[in-house]
């Protein structure tokens, strides 16, 4: 199994959009190799505005999503680790609490939808996959 942490624009373009990063999405959420890693932090990020809005599909994929992905409660030793990981690399503040679980979850490889130019791209130790097209 790859074990695999999504960043919110993966679940974003699966339940949105029909593009070939959709397609993509959709491709990866229903590999049966995979193991899904998540976090309460990528709960706060999707599920609020999918339930402000009353975007019922988009709800119903990302409570599917998170109902079958192994996901971890916010830790305050998760905070203090993204802390330092985005001031030496530069990352917005989700990025650096998403990338913190998964590298501290022993994630095969953490997915997202930013360009291979993000900071996300400098962290090491983890294998970072975009589903964004090639400039």
């Amino acid at each position: 199994m790859i074990r695999t942490y999504l960043d919110s624009g993966v679940l974003i373009a699966a339940s949105r959009s029909r593009s070939k990063s959709s397609e993509l999405a959709i491709s990866i959420l229903e590999d049966q190799e995979r193991e899904f890693i998540s976090s309460d932090y990528l709960r706060l990020e999707i599920v609020p505005k999918a339930t402000y809005f009353r975007s019922t599909t988009e709800f119903e994929l990302y409570e599917e999503f998170l109902n079958k992905a192994t996901v971890l409660p916010t830790n305050s030793a998760h905070f203090d680790l993204a802390f330092i990981l985005a001031c030496q690399y530069g990352l917005a503040a989700m990025d650096s609490l998403h990338l913190t679980v998964a590298i501290a979850t022993f994630c095969d490889e953490f997915i997202t939808t930013e360009r291979p130019t993000s900071p996300l791209f400098r962290v090491p130790g983890i294998r970072i996959l975009t589903l964004s097209p090639p400039s």
